[in-house]
């Protein structure tokens, strides 16, 4: 693909975007979109000629990198064949993806119900909890990102659900573990752990049990900030659901399809849910694709009864090409054994040593290829870079980190006071040591607001 610098078709592109294109979570008259030409692995490049390396995999959902030829092919392929059917036909590139997936999420969860994303998959997750145990509440943790849709973002722990949270939507909200901001007051992993069982135990005791569906949590939380659970944590969620009837959803959505260098983040801690949503990484977002896979009793309940919800383009069979191809890809070239490789040898390592040398730095955390830096202005009190939420001129210090980092041609995942280094699975070992480089050069940008 042509990188070469083309201004005049760019600032076409970007007029009919700003005449047209009404963008998320954004004011609209206050943004700038880049305007993109092209992409390909680990970097795509604007109508200036500039190539961006991209740590934040888009919206952590490139996986297996941009363009990957066996997949854009697999999509050509079945275009020429059967672009469209309804859901409740049976056609062989649905039920091949559905195997694929079956054959790799943990335990018995193997039947899988397809949507067109993230959110609707944690909507049909949600409902089915509820309508398997009759109940009406589902608790998720705050520092959680389950989606935009109604239910989705009522479960949503972070800033994002307040303009649309109706109070009245069956949620309650506990904290889950997060040592570096222990709400818990702990002071290791393990009291972290037992601190935090307990609160959701206490919790579910005071709503009352028999009111209870669901617990779902990110297995490890992505956007909110990449805190992966303590030892023993998920294993005891599963207990506490086990003790009390309540169905366990996991929410994999991010995490998924080699993100922490497993298939399953799940895969981790050995843990098994009764219902795991995925996204993003199943197809590496180049078709819209999701789903909910469904433990064997979970789905019984649906045997004789009818499931109350469907989307006309469930289980679209080009989505279901990409992710036939995706994971045909992943599996033959080794993708999830190197997301870990990457991640153990060489993001771990690099992001660890750039702590060392800035003090805005205040803790590193992650796995495979899904990693968070925590900015501080203070390493000794902890106090965030910005402030919780922040925008506008309380907001400036990760700006400004934001945008030497994309000058130095690094494109960043920046949310509140960190930074996430998730490039796709597929980052070579010199790719990553770049981006690495690049970081540390851009991380000065922060260093001049700590004290």
């Amino acid at each position: 693909m042509s990188t070469q610098p083309d201004p005049r078709t760019g600032a076409a592109v970007k007029a009919a975007d700003r005449a047209h294109v009404f963008h998320s979570w954004s004011a609209q008259g206050l943004i700038d979109p880049l305007a993109v030409a092209g992409a390909e692995g680990s970097y795509f490049w604007d109508y200036d000629g500039n190539r961006y390396l991209d740590f934040s995999s888009q919206l952590v959902n490139t996986n297996i990198g941009h363009q990957h030829p066996k997949v854009v092919a697999a999509v050509q392929e079945q275009a020429a064949r059967l672009c469209t059917i309804a859901p409740g036909f049976a056609v062989d590139v649905r039920s091949e993806a559905a195997r694929l997936i079956a054959e790799r999420t943990p335990g018995d969860l193997d039947k899988i119900f397809f949507t067109n994303g993230g959110a609707e998959a944690v909507e049909n997750a949600v409902r089915m909890a509820r309508l398997h145990t009759g109940r009406p509440k589902v608790l998720s943790a705050y520092r959680s990102y389950h989606g935009a849709t109604a239910a989705a973002i009522n479960l949503t722990g972070d800033p994002r659900r307040w303009p649309s949270d109706t109070a009245s939507a069956g949620v309650v909200h506990f904290w889950a573990p997060f040592l570096y901001r222990s709400p818990f007051h702990a002071e290791s992993e393990e009291q972290e752990c037992e601190r935090a069982l307990r609160h959701l135990e206490d919790t579910i005791v005071f709503e009352g049990p028999a009111t209870v569906a669901a617990i779902l949590l990110e297995t490890v939380p992505g956007t909110a900030g990449i805190m992966v659970p303590p030892a023993g944590y998920l294993a005891g969620v599963r207990a506490i659901c086990d003790r009390y009837g309540i169905v366990f959803v996991l929410d994999e959505v991010m995490a998924g399809f080699g993100r922490t260098g497993r298939w399953f983040a799940a895969d981790h801690w050995d843990v098994t849910p009764d219902l795991l949503t995925f996204a993003k990484g199943v197809n590496s977002g180049y078709v819209p694709l999701g789903g909910v896979a469904i433990s064997a009793e979970i789905a019984a309940t649906f045997e004789q009864r009818p499931y109350p919800g469907g989307l006309t383009y469930s289980g679209h069979p080009l989505a279901c090409a990409s992710a036939i191809a995706t994971i045909g890809a992943m599996a033959e070239e080794g993708i999830v054994e190197h997301a870990a490789r990457i991640g153990a040898d060489v993001l771990g390592p690099g992001l660890r040593e750039l702590a060392e040398r800035h003090p805005s730095v205040g803790e590193v955390r992650g796995l495979g290829v899904f990693w968070a830096l925590e900015l501080v202005k203070d390493r000794t009190t902890r106090e965030p870079l910005v402030p919780y939420n922040a925008s506008g001129e309380a907001g400036a210090p990760m700006a400004a980190f934001a945008a030497a980092c994309r000058t130095s041609g690094l494109w960043p995942f920046v949310n509140m006071n960190r930074t996430h280094v998730v490039p796709p699975c597929t980052v070579s070992e010199a790719e990553a040591k770049e981006g690495l480089a690049l970081l540390d050069e851009a991380l000065t940008a922060a260093d001049a607001h700590t004290v």
